[in-house]
C-alpha cells in the first residue's frame, strides 16, 4: 500500500525542463482503489506534475464519492474529477483526457489506472532523467525483464506473453505489453487525433500501439511492479481473446488501411464529460 499524502501545499522543487504534465487517471468502478491510487500522489510525484484528473465513467459504485474524500485536502497542483456524459468505455475515457490534454497545451500525458495495479513511483524517475523526452511512448510493460507481478495468475500471464508474441510478429517490433495502465505520451504525437477512430473498450490501447508503431512513434517499454489483490476484471476472457487475436490479424493483412478505418463505434466522437470537482492550491487564481 502507497503511503498517505500528508496533505502539504508545497512540495519539493520540479526538475527543470520537464515539461507540462497532465496525469490522466481513469476511474470506473473503483470505490476500494481510488484512494489508495490518489494516495500515490506524494509531494515528490506531485513536484513532477501540472494537473491531475480522474476521469469517471459513469461508475456503479461509490467511486466518484471515495476520490471526493480522498481529494478533501490542500495540493499543490489542480486536481479535477471529471464524469463522462455517457459510458464511453475505458477507451472513450482516453479520448476524453487527450482531447483535454491538447486543447489545453500539455506537453505530456500520464496514463495511470484507477484500480491501484500500477504505481506512478515506477515511472517517475525515468521522468526526472528526462526519458519521456526522448520518446512519444514511454511505456509501462509487466513481461520484460525487471518487471514484478503479485496475485497475477499463470492463466493470464501465459495468455499475455502469448499476445505480446503475436502483436510483435504482426507489427514487426517487439512488443512487451500490450496495455499495463501505465503510460505516458507526447501531446504532440497526440495532436492529430488518429485516436478518435481507435475502439472505445478495452482494446483501445492495442489500437494505439499499432498506431504508434504504423504511424514511426518512437516507443520505450519500461518495467514496472504489477499487483492483483481486490481488483474485479471487466474482462470476458474467451470473447476478448477472439477479438485481440483478430485485430492482430487484420493489421497484419492490411496495415494503414486498417488504422484508418473508425473503429470506435461513435462517429460523432462528442466524448464530453462534466468537471464535477475542482481543487486549486492555495493563493492561485
Amino acid at each position: 500500500m502507497q503511503p498517505e499524502h500528508t496533505g502539504l501545499t508545497s512540495a519539493p522543487a520540479r526538475p527543470a525542463d520537464t515539461g507540462k504534465i497532465l496525469l490522466f487517471i481513469p476511474m470506473y468502478n473503483c470505490a476500494r482503489q481510488i484512494p489508495r491510487v490518489l494516495a500515490q500522489l506524494t509531494p515528490d510525484v506531485t513536484s513532477l506534475l501540472s494537473e491531475v484528473i480522474v476521469v469517471d465513467n459513469r461508475s456503479r459504485d461509490d467511486g466518484v464519492a471515495a476520490a471526493r474524500a480522498a481529494l478533501a485536502k490542500d495540493w499543490p497542483i489542480p486536481m479535477r474529477i471529471l464524469q463522462n456524459d455517457k459510458n464511453y468505455g475505458l477507451g472513450g475515457s482516453h479520448k476524453v483526457a487527450f482531447n483535454y490534454a491538447v486543447a489545453n497545451g500539455f506537453d505530456y500525458c500520464i496514463v495511470l489506472h484507477g484500480d491501484d495495479q500500477g504505481s506512478i513511483a515506477d515511472l517517475a524517475p525515468l521522468i526526472r532523467a528526462g526519458m519521456h523526452k526522448a520518446c512519444d511512448c514511454l511505456l509501462g510493460a509487466r513481461f520484460m525483464r525487471g518487471s514484478t507481478l503479485q496475485g497475477y495468475s499463470f492463466l493470464r500471464t501465459f495468455g499475455n506473453r502469448l499476445f505480446n508474441s503475436l502483436y510483435s510478429l504482426a507489427a514487426g517490433k517487439v512488443i512487451y505489453d500490450l496495455g499495463a495502465g501505465l503510460n505516458m505520451y507526447s501531446v504532440k504525437a497526440l495532436r492529430g487525433r488518429r485516436y478518435l477512430k481507435h475502439a472505445n473498450d478495452l482494446t483501445f490501447n492495442y489500437y494505439m500501439i499499432l498506431d504508434s508503431i504504423s504511424s514511426g512513434s518512437s516507443i520505450r517499454f519500461f518495467p514496472i511492479v504489477w499487483r492483483e489483490d481486490d481488483q474485479v476484471s471487466n474482462v470476458k476472457l474467451v470473447r476478448q481473446a477472439a477479438r485481440v487475436l483478430k485485430i492482430a490479424l487484420s493489421y497484419f493483412l492490411m496495415r494503414g488501411r486498417f488504422l484508418d478505418n473508425d473503429h470506435s463505434g461513435d462517429r460523432a466522437n462528442a466524448y464530453s464529460a462534466t468537471m464535477i470537482l475542482e481543487t486549486r492550491p492555495a493563493g492561485s487564481s
